[in-house]
């Protein structure tokens, strides 16, 4: 499963990559990013395209053994992920050019891709497991709030209308902050109420700092694309922390259920 994921993860980047350029969105006057290689390395954009693909193959072949060995339905889920992922940036009207790319990516790689693993390992949803996707919901539709801000400029020169665009320069680094503060609260309230242990309110704390710490930093220095490498590495020093602290709660729960540490 791991590798299908990071397979459909990649390849829904490459496809990203080669329809901003194909579109135009991606160029040499507003994308500054060194990673952007079509437009800054002259990669021949078919070769992003066919690894793209090549990807997604790769993506469903382990799906299908990984539905062989548990449920035939994960290839319906599997292949709407694909889809959704392929027409994000391809099509006539793709996701991103519309103010729902934060709701289909937090649906799918924080809900969606929650459940399914969830699935696999025989876990049986319910209300109480969809409610506990919520802050990964909101983490990754932060993580691409914080991309869009950046890029809001030569997006709306393109022709985007992402929410970021719509809520503007003022408003755009506003919707970052509710993104992850509310996901920190949802996290406090699933804990309070069962769902996820009661000591990952402990874990949280430094999780929480490192995450105010860098958006104060981050609205200090504003949203601009010259600065967005700094700032995705602040989503991501946002995200990684807390899913540690989701980690180490978790381990300590299941050791302490398994009566490994029954005093805790």
């Amino acid at each position: 499963m791991v590798v299908a994921t990071l397979c459909v993860d990649m390849g829904t980047t490459g496809f990203n990559t080669f329809f901003d350029y194909y579109r135009g969105t991606d160029n040499t006057h507003y994308t500054k990013e060194k990673e952007k290689v079509l437009v800054h390395e002259s990669v021949n954009p078919l070769f992003a395209l066919l690894v793209s693909m090549a990807l997604f193959g790769l993506a469903g072949l382990f799906g299908l053994i990984l539905a062989s060995m548990t449920s035939w339905y994960l290839i319906a889920v599997g292949s709407v992920c694909m889809l959704v992922g392929f027409f994000y940036t391809a099509g006539p009207f793709p996701i991103s050019r519309t103010p729902f790319g934060e709701l289909f990516a937090g649906g799918f790689l924080g809900s969606v891709l929650f459940l399914i693993t969830l699935f696999v390992l025989e876990v049986t949803l319910s209300g109480q497991t969809v409610l506990a996707t919520i802050p990964f919901f909101l983490l990754i539709a932060m993580i691409l709030s914080v991309n869009n801000g950046c890029d809001r400029i030569g997006d709306e020169a393109s022709g985007r209308k992402t929410l970021s665009i719509l809520l503007g320069k003022r408003y755009a680094p506003v919707l970052v902050g509710v993104e992850g503060y509310v996901a920190y609260l949802a996290s406090a309230a699933l804990a309070i109420t069962g769902i996820y242990p009661w000591h990952l309110l402990l874990f949280l704390v430094p999780s929480l700092w490192i995450y105010a710490r860098s958006y104060r930093q981050m609205i200090r220095s504003g949203m601009h694309e010259e600065l967005k490498s700094r700032h995705m590495g602040f989503a991501s020093r946002s995200y990684v922390p807390y899913c540690i602290s989701c980690m180490l709660s978790f381990g300590l729960e299941v050791l302490r259920t398994s009566s490994v540490l029954p005093a805790f």
